[in-house]
């Protein structure tokens, strides 16, 4: 097949909506989203919300998400998640990138 891909086998495209709780802002929360979202080819945007969360919006592979999620459950060093309620409604495909977008804004 000389590396030609099955159609079959593209990612399947999705859309994660998370919102992260605890200790995730001032800590570089969304930097570390950001570049985790670069490395996996995401689109989308973080930023941090009044109450003291982050809001996650992404779309991209299905698999590249999950991971995203995995990631978000983590958190950068000096983060302290405390529970990350996500959603998955339809795939829009309106992301070219990702970004840091900036909301209220508690640090990094």
């Amino acid at each position: 097949m000389g590396g030609l891909r099955d159609p079959g086998d593209r990612p399947r495209p999705a859309r994660l909506e998370a919102v992260v709780h605890g200790r995730v802002q001032g800590v570089g929360f969304r930097v570390f989203v950001a570049r985790r979202a670069a490395v996996l080819d995401l689109g989308g945007w973080v930023r941090n919300e009044s109450g003291g969360t982050v809001r996650v919006v992404a779309e991209g592979g299905e698999a590249a998400l999950l991971t995203l999620l995995r990631d978000l459950r983590d958190g950068p060093p000096g983060a302290r998640v405390e529970r990350v309620d996500e959603a998955w409604p339809p795939f829009v495909g309106e992301f070219e990138r990702f970004e840091i977008r900036s909301g209220w804004h508690g640090g990094d």
